[in-house]
């Protein structure tokens, strides 16, 4: 459009690599920045070009990583959103692909904090007018703890984008690992179903947890003969997931394939990708896969780029367009 301010979009030093596919996709170069670190251990973070009256996005994925922590990642995120309103800025909105601390939504024991909305107050008080993620464990406690503007976004296209090729002969089955996922295996299997032109069944596998110690195994669903997706928020250790897919091979699974959005992939969990259970791992880049090592990233493992779905969520909140429109057809 003749004379349309093009918005500026900064990637954090840790988020860079995903920043500049998300600049690149929006059509616009990524703008320059200073980081520098200090030998106190504090840091200052600015914006090295005008940011007056502009509409400014900023890429940080919260997710604890080899050279910075998550707490590292945050302070730096909200001190950079504060210099970027102090250097006028129009409005200052956050692409998280990851958000931390997004499973610690409610109080599971006494006196325990609710540390999600302690998140969205530090993003109040920074001046930050905007967040968007990508599939967060709870998304009705995701959208309760914020009162700046949100939007959710979801990996199920990009997952029914690959999934379907692979089961388009064949019968399948989409299996939750546990009851508390069911919601979300569902709106992935209306949409599979809807792409195939035909019923896909659901299915879910019992898991219990006390103590830090989950048990459980049964799984409900036909998965015979079939091929079975098993669809979660996220992977960290892998237990939940390889406890599900041994299930569904008892019970006579043809293949058995994975898909979680982040894949976190915490102390052994790269036995996921390991056992034989599993056909195939699908995550997205949301969180790069640096704890796993040696060949388990390249045998079983399927990254499935979401940087395109944040630069059109980008695109249209700054033309103050319809982001729900990009999470596909409605449940």
């Amino acid at each position: 459009m003749i004379g349309e301010k093009h918005p500026k979009v900064f990637a954090l030093k840790a988020s860079r690599a995903y920043g500049e596919m998300v600049a690149a996709s929006m059509g616009v170069p990524l703008s320059t920045h200073e980081e520098r670190s200090f030998e106190d251990g504090e840091h200052k973070t600015r914006p090295l070009e005008s940011v007056r009256g502009d509409d400014v996005f900023v890429i940080q994925s919260l997710y604890d990583g080899p050279d910075e922590s998550v707490n590292d990642k945050l302070c730096r995120l909200l001190f950079f959103c504060g210099a970027l309103l102090d250097a006028a800025a129009s409005s200052v909105t956050v692409l998280a692909p990851y958000l931390c601390y997004a499973r610690k939504d409610r109080k599971t024991k006494f006196r325990d904090p609710v540390t999600m909305r302690y998140v969205a107050q530090l993003c109040e008080s920074a001046g930050i007018a905007h967040v968007v993620t990508l599939d967060v464990h709870n998304l009705a406690a995701f959208q309760n703890a914020f009162r700046c503007r949100t939007d959710h976004l979801e990996a199920r296209m990009l997952f029914v984008d690959h999934f379907a090729p692979l089961v388009r002969e064949g019968e399948a089955i989409v299996i939750s690992p546990d009851e508390g996922g069911l919601k979300r295996a569902d709106s992935f299997r209306r949409a599979l179903s809807a792409r195939l032109g035909r019923d896909i069944p659901l299915g879910f596998s019992e898991k219990r947890r006390s103590a830090g110690l989950v048990s459980g195994g049964g799984l409900h669903g036909d998965v015979k003969g079939r091929t079975a997706i098993i669809i979660d928020d996220l992977i960290a250790t892998g237990t939940t997931l390889v406890r599900a897919a041994a299930a569904a091979r008892s019970l006579g699974a043809a293949h058995v394939y994975a898909a979680a959005t982040h894949g976190l992939f915490i102390g052994a969990a790269g036995d996921v990708l390991s056992d034989p259970v599993l056909d195939q791992v699908v995550v997205t880049d949301s969180v790069p896969p640096f704890r796993l090592a040696g060949n388990a990233k390249r045998d079983k493992l399927v990254i499935l780029p979401s940087a395109p779905l944040f630069a059109k969520a980008a695109r249209r909140i700054h033309v103050n367009g319809s982001v729900s429109a990009l999470l596909g057809p409605e449940d």
